[in-house]
């Protein structure tokens, strides 16, 4: 079997433009993957069509070789994703089995599953505590909020303060068994991330994600061993040389790669292996499209050491539903693992086509009013 011909297709979803392909082979089997980056839809294109020459007439199922090729060209690593995804959804649906029987077999049927995109609110306490009621209601037992706003660097006092009783509030209306997990966004300075760290310490977090960059190793490490409860960072990392460097300095007790940035579900597989030998476990990002979710969930299925999935689809990505044949099932907080062959889910270009590209569709994770109400409203 050979790959052919490659399409892609972006898809101007109201809070971030998704990038798919698929890959055509000479068999008549094609697989779905996906490119998305944050603000680079356009370039995520281009460079999927302009890396072709490294893909193009390879068998699919030498994974290792494709990945290979690519990373000799310097291909970045959403290209390497894309066609990673589809190389697996290829073979997956050649032999007829879903992917994770073919990176692990199945350790789990379904996988809990932590909200996100819920606080579509004033950035008032009461407006966060009665949504999170309702997110429990759903059935979920872990819930993720930024309570920062706007913030950037430094905080005045008072957005401190009512940062903190955001926290308060939802922690009172969901009452103590009920994970809450506190985004960062990478938005702090070290000091500050320990100061506020210490104020969250009451309201027993499950983890403060990111709050610097996860590319600043050494400041997470001087933050967590601060903390009396766990860090989590990753999601913009690349690679497995990234995630040791991470690892290696105990700089987060959660790590968080995604497929994409994290380069595909061949290299999500050993970044999971590298922190299991670490001890430490793993919650994949997933703030992408419904192909990247799929990606996840295969992984999921498959790795002892994942303990919980990132999920936008129940508050904050309906618009998935629009475009795929079989969008994810998440009955009383945990996702379903998908048993069908190759990925699971096949996308409808029709309906892709109703929504082109739009440069005014982006998460503005700084800017005014908060970046959970990006756009949602065209949705």
């Amino acid at each position: 079997m050979k790959i052919t011909d490659v399409q892609t297709f972006i898809v101007g979803n109201p809070w971030k433009n998704w990038v798919f392909i698929k890959l055509h082979t000479d068999d008549g089997v094609y697989g779905i993957g996906e490119a998305t980056s944050h603000r680079k839809a356009k370039t995520a294109e281009t460079a999927v069509i302009e890396m072709r020459r490294y893909y193009l007439g390879r068998d699919p199922f030498n994974t290792e070789e494709i990945y290979e090729e690519l990373t000799k060209a310097s291909a970045p690593f959403y290209v390497k994703a894309a066609v990673d995804m589809a190389c697996w959804d290829i073979i997956g649906k050649t032999v007829g089995l879903p992917v994770y029987q073919l990176i692990g077999g199945q350790y789990r049927a379904r996988i809990r599953a932590y909200a996100n995109g819920w606080y579509q609110v004033d950035r008032v306490p009461k407006a966060f505590a009665d949504k999170a009621k309702a997110v429990v209601e759903k059935g979920y037992t872990a819930l993720k909020f930024d309570p920062f706003g706007s913030a950037y660097g430094r905080m005045a006092r008072d957005e401190i303060d009512l940062s903190i009783d955001i926290v308060a509030a939802v922690r009172e209306a969901v009452g103590p068994n009920v994970e809450l997990l506190i985004e960062g966004h990478g938005r702090f300075d070290p000091l500050l991330s320990v100061k506020i760290g210490r104020l969250l310490e009451p309201f027993d977090p499950g983890w403060f994600e990111e709050p610097v960059r996860s590319a600043q190793i050494d400041d997470l490490a001087s933050i967590a061993a601060k903390l009396t409860f766990p860090i989590a960072a990753g999601e913009g990392l690349s690679g497995k040389e990234a995630f040791m460097a991470l690892l290696d300095r105990r700089a987060a007790q959660v790590i968080q790669p995604d497929p994409i940035p994290a380069g595909g579900i061949t290299e999500m597989k050993k970044i999971c292996a590298i922190a299991q030998a670490h001890h430490v476990s793993v919650a994949p990002h997933n703030a992408q499209g419904p192909v990247c979710t799929a990606a996840c969930l295969h992984i999921d299925a498959s790795t002892p050491n994942v303990i919980i999935q990132e999920v936008f689809e129940d508050f904050a990505t309906p618009f998935a539903e629009k475009i795929v044949d079989h969008p994810i099932e998440i009955q009383d907080g945990y996702v379903i693992i998908p048993d069908r062959p190759g990925l699971g889910l096949d996308l409808n270009e029709a309906e892709m086509a109703k929504y082109p590209y739009d440069e005014s569709h982006f998460l503005d994770l700084y800017g005014e009013g908060g970046w959970e109400k990006r756009n949602l409203g065209d949705a």
